[in-house]
């Protein structure tokens, strides 16, 4: 397994502090496995084994530490008393209330805590209340193009992109070779995400409905989101689905982080826009076990972009201005940059297009435009980038 460094290198400056660590993620986007890169790093240091308590939730052994007491006796009891002990609870959100077990723990013990969940809620509610201020969070993806690059060193570079472009980056469908392994294995996880981190967590009664509602977002990924369009969509389907069950179903995909969305910006009214967001999936090769990623290589290559984006510590908006959109705008640190994401330039109309929407940008910020094409159609301080030397970056 690779080091996961970009994570590292964000999370090493808040070893030993006084905050506690929360990294957030999909189901099976390697945080169990950064927790033990993490714990490595310690012993590597000189860290004894008696001071890494180490707990996974979803280890049926454990089962017990589910019940908050439980856990914090075990945890108070496993504490030492004249060394720093540091705390790693992996997929906490198995364990109800457990904040208040978190918070008891920081205050009382000289304990250094780590916490990893799958769930976007985790720090909303009272963890953010009685948290306040002593919490730092890192977000965790699953691979990235340039950590495949990395894993798959003996493959090529275009090969391990159409394999990205077809099956996406979950650590654990790298070791598998065969398209029915890697489609199987990215059903079950489909299947652990919609089933037990929505269904059963919420209490759905109509599953079809909402497999149903889910393979629509997974379609339409990267395309502007209508409600009414939806509504009508599944009017024109024989079902019934009403706006409020729409809205309720967007909120469970997104707290399971299966989809992020990103707001528009009206560059020339300078606001955000409360309409015409749009929807990413937050890993290709979950769209695969519905749809071929190939016949939608354009949706795809905006979705990989948005998330490479926020891999970097971008917060990403869409844009228009005019009747023009901009496909991304990109700020990190004070400094923007502009995107425009398409498959290929060959012809001129689609030159034209994508050149031209930047062109009517007034400001200074850097503006690109990516794509497949190995020629540089750069032009009037438009950078054109092919979009596999952008990712590997």
């Amino acid at each position: 397994m690779i080091k996961r460094d970009l994570y590292l290198t964000q999370i090493r400056p808040f070893i030993r502090t006084d905050l506690i660590k929360v990294i957030i993620g999909i189901r099976r986007s390697g945080k169990s496995t950064l927790m033990k890169q993490i714990m490595e790093e310690l012993r590597d240091e000189g860290i004894k084994n008696n001071q890494i308590i180490y707990l996974n939730f979803e280890d049926y052994r454990i089962r017990e530490y589910k019940d908050k007491d439980k856990l914090y006796d075990y945890l108070e009891s496993n504490v030492l008393s004249d060394l720093k002990t540091y705390v790693f609870l992996d997929e906490i959100q198995e364990v109800e209330n457990f904040e208040q077990v978190v918070n008891s723990l920081h205050a009382t013990k000289d304990v250094d805590i780590y916490l990893t969940g799958s769930n976007s809620k985790m720090l909303s509610g009272e963890y953010a209340t009685l948290l306040t201020g002593r919490y730092k969070s890192f977000k965790v993806f699953p691979f990235s193009y340039k950590e495949l690059v990395e894993y798959h060193q003996k493959k090529s570079k275009k090969e391990i992109f159409k394999e990205f472009i077809k099956y996406g980056g979950f650590p654990v469908i790298q070791g598998f070779d065969t398209e029915d392994q890697k489609r199987s294995i990215l059903m079950d996880l489909y299947d652990s995400i919609v089933i037990k981190d929505i269904v059963k967590r919420h209490n759905i009664s109509g599953v079809d409905a909402l497999d149903k509602y889910i393979s629509y977002l997974l379609n339409t990924v990267s395309s502007t989101f209508s409600a009414k369009n939806i509504i009508n969509y599944f009017k024109n389907e024989g079902r019934v689905i009403s706006k409020e069950t729409l809205y309720n179903y967007i909120g469970h995909a997104k707290e399971v982080l299966l989809i992020y969305s990103a707001q528009r910006y009206d560059l020339k009214g300078k606001k955000l826009l409360t309409t015409n967001e749009k929807y990413f999936v937050n890993d290709q090769g979950l769209r695969a076990t519905r749809f071929n990623n190939e016949n939608d290589i354009e949706k795809i290559l905006e979705n990989i972009v948005f998330f490479e984006l926020l891999r970097r510590g971008y917060e990403v908006t869409i844009g228009n201005i005019g009747d023009k959109e901009i496909d991304f705008i990109a700020v990190r640190n004070m400094q923007k940059i502009y995107i425009q994401v398409t498959y290929l330039m060959e012809t001129l109309k689609t030159r034209e297009r994508e050149f031209g929407s930047l062109n009517l940008i007034k400001d200074q910020y850097p503006k690109y435009v990516l794509s497949l094409d190995e020629v540089d159609f750069s032009q009037q301080g438009i950078q054109h980038k092919n979009i596999i030397d952008f990712l590997l970056e």
